[in-house]
């Protein structure tokens, strides 16, 4: 398989995916009330969608930033990709669940939100597992120095761990659960360290 196949397949799931966010912010139509009030009462939705809009996007960059360095593509490389369009397409599905169930709050809210954290965290490990496969010698045209692949492999865990304890969090609120998963792209948006395809590199 060729490189370009590989992310040409890639960016199709990816504009897919980050299209399908956009299917969940219709409001009901005219006989439901006010326009505003359909607006305002749709918060979780917006909501939803700002966060998976922000967080497949920066994947997105950082993935082709990733994959333009590839030097070869094997069969190991285009499964782990398969594994992270697994999660990707996944977003859109969880992103829908949050804004229906979000402002109902109770149970069903905090599951919602934990299963839209799992997909994240999903999407982050595999994308980790991606950058582990480039650090072998001869995989990339440009490989990551020896001293940097530590700092590169912290950035990526400060997504993962942040993706955990929104896990932990939403057993007890799915709001404050939702704000620590809106604050990773917020993060990586800001974080600048110089590392060579790390999932950070925005």
């Amino acid at each position: 398989m060729s490189r370009t196949r590989l992310e040409q397949f890639s960016d199709a799931v990816f504009a897919v995916a980050i299209t399908l966010l956009a299917l969940n912010l219709a409001v009901a139509g005219p006989g439901h009330g006010p326009l505003l009030h359909q607006v305002a009462d749709h918060w979780p939705s917006f909501v939803a969608y700002l966060v998976s809009f922000a967080t497949i996007g920066l994947i997105w960059v950082n993935h082709h930033a990733l994959i333009v360095n590839v030097a070869v593509v094997d069969r190991n490389l285009a499964l782990l990709n398969l594994v992270l369009l697994l999660f990707v397409v996944l977003i859109p599905v969880d992103t829908a669940t949050v804004a229906k169930y979000l402002a109902l709050g109770g149970h069903d809210a905090r599951v919602a939100v934990i299963l839209y954290a799992a997909a994240f965290l999903g999407m982050a490990l595999s994308f980790a597992g991606i950058f582990e496969w480039t650090l072998r010698p001869g995989r990339l045209q440009q490989p990551v120095p020896e001293r940097g692949r530590w700092t590169a492999r912290l950035r990526f865990g400060a997504s993962t761990i942040l993706y955990l304890a929104a896990i932990a969090v939403a057993f007890a609120s799915a709001p404050v659960a939702l704000a620590i998963i809106a604050a990773v792209p917020v993060y990586y948006i800001f974080e600048r360290a110089p590392t060579v395809g790390s999932p950070a590199q925005r």
